[in-house]
C-alpha cells in the first residue's frame, strides 16, 4: 500500500510552505491555506520513519466532517476539501494558545493528580477522584503553543495578564470550546463513544475569532467506548479507548520514548498496515460511516491536480 510522506508543490500565488510533523501547509497569497494531511505519524514528538497508508485521508475526512457539523456554533477556517487528504481555508492569525478541554480525569491530568496536584491551569480539582472518573463538568486546561519542545500549561488569568490573548478574545474562545465540545460529545454518544478530551485552536481574521486546524480526530482527541465504561471504572480497570495511544504503547514496549540513547524500532510494512487498519477502524467508529479508500498509484500527482483545479476555479 502506498503512503504519502512528503510534498513539494509549487502552486500559483504560493508564498511559503510549512512542513509540520504530519501536515504540510501551503500559503497562497497570504489569504488561503492549503493543508495537506500526509501519511506521516508522530509520537513522543518525533516522526516515525514510515508512513501509514490512508492515515492522512482518515484524519482529514474526520476533521472536515466535524468542522461542518459545528459551523453553526462558530465560524471556522474551512472553505473546501478538494481532495480526500486536503482542506483549504482562510488564513487566520493563530492565537498562541491551545484550548484543551477535559471531561474525565485521565492521561497527563491523572498523572499530576496522582502526585497530589489539585489545581491544573488555575482550575481546582475535587478531592478523592479516581482515574477515568468524570469531572462534575468539563474543565478547560489551556497550554501555550511552543515553537519547539512541549507546550506548557498556563491559566486563563496568566494568559490575559501576559497579553497572550485579550480577555474578550479568550472568553469567546472559552465559550466556543465548551459548545463545540458538547456537540462533539453528543455526536460521539450516537456512535457508542465518549469524547473524553480534545484540543482546539483558534485564530483571528478581520476582527473575528475562527476555529482553525483539525478537530475531533484520534490524533487530537481521546475517545472511550461507552459500553462497559461504568463497570471498568468501578473495578479500576483500564478503559477501552480510541486514539493513537496504541502506537505510543507499541513504542514503549519496544523501549522507545524518544529519550537519550534510545533507538527507534523498525517499522515493518506489516506493522504499518496494522496501524492503517486501526485508523480506518477509528474513522468508522467516530463517524458511523464506511471508510472508502482513495487508493492511487501516484497520490502526490492526484493531490496537486485537485488543488490546482480548485485554486483556478475560485
Amino acid at each position: 500500500m502506498k503512503a504519502l510522506t512528503h510534498t513539494d508543490f509549487h502552486f500559483e500565488g504560493q508564498k511559503s510552505v510549512y512542513h509540520g510533523k504530519v501536515r504540510d501547509v501551503y500559503n497562497i497569497n497570504d489569504d488561503i491555506l492549503v493543508m495537506i494531511a500526509t501519511d506521516r505519524i508522530s509520537a513522543f514528538d518525533v516522526v516515525l520513519p514510515k508512513g501509514i497508508p490512508f492515515k492522512g485521508q482518515v484524519l482529514n475526512q474526520i476533521a472536515s466532517k466535524f468542522l461542518d457539523i459545528t459551523s453553526d456554533i462558530c465560524p471556522n477556517w474551512k472553505l473546501a476539501t478538494p481532495d480526500p487528504m486536503v482542506t483549504v481555508g482562510l488564513k487566520c492569525e493563530g492565537f498562541r494558545v491551545e484550548m484543551i478541554i477535559r471531561s474525565i480525569l485521565t492521561g497527563s491530568a491523572w498523572r499530576e493528580y496522582k502526585k497530589g496536584v489539585r489545581e491544573i491551569c488555575g482550575v481546582k480539582l475535587p478531592e478523592g477522584m479516581r482515574e477515568n472518573e468524570r469531572f462534575p463538568e468539563p474543565i478547560i486546561t489551556p497550554t501555550t503553543k511552543a515553537d519547539e519542545g512541549h507546550d506548557l500549561n498556563i491559566s486563563k488569568e496568566e494568559i490575559i495578564r501576559q497579553g497572550i490573548v485579550s480577555r474578550e478574545d479568550y472568553e469567546i474562545m472559552e465559550d466556543y470550546t465548551r459548545r463545540i465540545f458538547k456537540r462533539g460529545q453528543e455526536t460521539a454518544a450516537k456512535h457508542g463513544l465518549i469524547l473524553v478530551d480534545t484540543k482546539y485552536e483558534f485564530g483571528k481574521r478581520d476582527g473575528k475569532v475562527y476555529l482553525i486546524d483539525e478537530i475531533h480526530t484520534p490524533d487530537s482527541s481521546r475517545y472511550f467506548y461507552a459500553e462497559g465504561y461504568e463497570e471498568r471504572l468501578r473495578e479500576g480497570k483500564p478503559q477501552r479507548q480510541l486514539s493513537k495511544e496504541f502506537v505510543r504503547q507499541w513504542l514503549i514496549e519496544h523501549n522507545f520514548m524518544n529519550e537519550p540513547g534510545q533507538t527507534m524500532p523498525e517499522i515493518t510494512d506489516e506493522y504499518a498496515e496494522s496501524v492503517s487498519e486501526r485508523y480506518i477502524e477509528l474513522y468508522e467508529h467516530i463517524t458511523g460511516e464506511k471508510f472508502e479508500k482513495k487508493a492511487d498509484e501516484n497520490i502526490a500527482k492526484r493531490i496537486e491536480k485537485n488543488i490546482s483545479a480548485w485554486l483556478k476555479s475560485r
